[in-house]
């Protein structure tokens, strides 16, 4: 057999080990997630819905209003998306411990800004007092390729250490886009 041939049924193979270790941790996050809900909550829940579904919905939430709010929301997002060059593409949560006042959940993003893939790991602690809530980012994980630039590897260091996420897009949305111009001038010049 050639070794080429076999070299792409490895990397399928892998690819497709990688499939199934992902769809299992989803399945076992939202069936970890379900647990934390008691069966008279779940009741609760179902019964509120069929309830809302028999025409019981609140006057100010009719089907066309949020219709409207949904198509707004993705215009802004889809504004939002050109105008930092940031697009998502996974997004997976896992909750680590819940209790009435505090939520520990780790989140993992990946994504593109402009031609840049990145991928982020980090555990999002939520705090409830009275009516306000607190978030806490921690255990910061930030997968990009820096081999080109070395001042890439010391500002994702940084960021990992602060846990600052919005310096980290802040910084992350313009640097990728004078890469991209700096890109499409040597393009130019070759």
């Amino acid at each position: 057999m050639d070794e080429g041939i076999f070299q792409a049924y490895e990397k399928e193979i892998q690819a497709l080990e990688e499939e199934i270790r992902l769809l299992t941790e989803q399945y076992e996050d939202m069936r970890q997630e379900s647990t934390f809900f008691s069966d008279e909550e779940i009741l609760k829940a179902m019964k509120s819905l069929q309830g809302e579904t028999e025409g019981e919905t609140k006057e100010h939430e009719s089907l066309s209003d949020l219709k409207a709010q949904l198509e707004s929301l993705e215009r802004d997002l889809s504004f939002l998306m050109e105008f930092t060059g940031i697009h998502f593409t996974s997004h997976s949560k896992k909750t680590v411990e819940k209790t009435p006042n505090k939520t520990v959940r780790k989140h993992r993003l990946a994504g593109r800004c402009h031609s840049l893939p990145f991928q982020l790991e980090f555990q999002l602690l939520e705090m409830q007092k009275d009516e306000k809530v607190s978030a806490v980012v921690s255990d910061l994980s930030i997968i990009m390729d820096s081999r080109e630039d070395s001042n890439v590897s010391k500002f994702v260091s940084r960021t990992e250490e602060c846990g600052d996420l919005i310096t980290f897009f802040r910084s992350l949305s313009t640097y990728a886009e004078w890469h991209e111009h700096r890109r499409h001038t040597f393009l130019h010049f070759k």
